[in-house]
């Protein structure tokens, strides 16, 4: 479904599903490598909504026993743009003390909610903290946050698809799409 012509606020498609299954492949084994001789409980943290396709495929692919927990967060409130306010809507339903955490986002923008997630957890005495991301915007960066696991590197446009939304529409694309800058300006 790379098609867009019935998605009239879409401009074009940035990333293929083709694309997106082979970065999530290497993803997973980058994960599988680096934890196989790790005793310590595998925690996925998938950031909730836009995370949650991203999740799902890769935890599917990484081929060690883990477990995987939600968080919602917000530095956004109603804006387009992040206003730098953390506040944790929804927390963890597990303890992580003593476990190797992955936060699992859709996104990296300004780096102020992984920053804030990133000591919040750390906080609650995880093994380890590694971040994921699909999408990274460094151009957007105001906060400095080591990304560990990188599927693509992209443009300072308004994207969706793949579990990210405009207005809670798109979620549901397989691909990463540009919406027109007419939409939402």
């Amino acid at each position: 479904m790379d098609d867009i012509s019935r998605l009239d606020e879409i401009g074009e498609v940035l990333i293929s599903q083709k694309e997106i299954d082979k970065k999530v492949d290497e993803i997973a084994k980058s994960i599988t490598e680096q934890y196989k001789d790790d005793d310590a409980q595998l925690v996925l943290i998938g950031i909730l909504k836009g995370s949650v396709i991203f999740l799902t495929d890769l935890c599917r692919k990484i081929e060690l026993p883990l477990t995987f927990d939600f968080m919602s967060v917000s530095s956004y409130g109603d804006n387009t743009t992040s206003a730098g306010d953390v506040r944790i809507l929804k927390d963890l339903d597990q303890k992580i003390e003593g476990k190797n955490v992955i936060i699992v986002e859709d996104i990296i923008d300004t780096g102020y909610t992984l920053s804030y997630l990133v000591k919040n957890l750390q906080s609650r005495g995880a093994k380890s903290i590694r971040i994921a991301t699909l999408l990274n915007k460094k151009d957007r960066r105001i906060v400095d946050v080591d990304v560990d696991y990188i599927g693509f590197d992209i443009p300072d446009e308004f994207v969706v698809g793949y579990g990210i939304d405009y207005a809670q529409k798109y979620r549901n694309l397989p691909f990463i799409g540009i919406v027109k800058r007419e939409v939402y300006e």
